[in-house]
């Protein structure tokens, strides 16, 4: 998300083909998500063409920005899986908040063990 992968606007097919197996590359040595996922998603989100802070708000500060985005964005329902899925805590991700998606694990029963 928020120019995860580049820009693929850029260049041509190829260039932008190289410049993602690159960062892909990167990502699956840090082990930030498994080399199988599809992550296609992330390349429409409606985040990654906005200011990333929006979706990192301060301690009381507000989301409504952000959450604002998510609701126009075609692909909430993949960012939020995701953000459950693995144990996102931190920022707005699928239109809600850290605290939400606890609530959400608890009331759908998606509790990690």
């Amino acid at each position: 998300m928020w120019g995860v992968f580049g820009d693929s606007q850029k260049g041509d097919d190829s260039d932008s083909a190289t410049q993602e197996s690159a960062e892909r590359a990167l990502f699956e040595l840090w082990g930030l998500f498994d080399t199988n996922e599809d992550v296609s998603w992330q390349h429409k989100a409606l985040c990654a063409q906005t200011d990333p802070e929006a979706f990192f708000p301060e301690k009381g500060g507000s989301a409504r920005d952000a959450k604002r985005v998510c609701a126009q964005c075609e692909v909430r329902e993949q960012c939020l899986k995701w953000a459950i899925d693995h144990d996102e805590r931190f920022g707005i991700w699928g239109g809600m908040s850290e605290r939400e998606r606890r609530r959400y694990k608890k009331e759908h029963g998606k509790e990690q063990a």
